[in-house]
């Protein structure tokens, strides 16, 4: 991994940051605002973690399916099942965890699964 930041994790930042702008202008796009942001949630995680192991910590790390797993499971639980407990700001939704499902195996074949590809055939 090269110390410079993906491009693709800076767009996510912005759509994050564009969605936030919206909600707090009173503009709520359903599919957007309910399961985009947690579609894009595990991707961006399993990257920053990616990026500070390396970048940051100078280990020579990647992430694995159980990585990816075991992260769509931590956030699933502590955003779907633990934070509504907590606050009436959160709300569980079984979407959500699919979104998060979805956005880990998105991930892992588009990255992971891909990058692993591309070092097997330069081998």
């Amino acid at each position: 991994m090269k110390n410079k930041i993906s491009y693709w994790f800076l767009a996510g930042l912005a759509a994050w940051l564009v969605i936030i702008l919206l909600r707090k202008n009173g503009i709520f796009i359903p599919v957007i605002n309910n399961h985009f942001t947690d579609f894009i949630t595990i991707p961006m995680y399993c990257y920053l973690i990616e990026y500070i192991m390396n970048s940051l910590l100078g280990f020579r790390w990647k992430p694995d399916f159980k990585f990816v797993l075991t992260s769509v499971l931590y956030l699933s639980f502590l955003f779907e099942v633990l934070c509504p407990q907590l606050s009436p700001l959160f709300t569980g939704d079984i979407f959500d965890v699919l979104a998060y499902f979805v956005g880990g195996i998105f991930y892992y074949f588009f990255k992971i699964r891909s990058f692993s590809a591309v070092k097997n055939n330069r081998s």
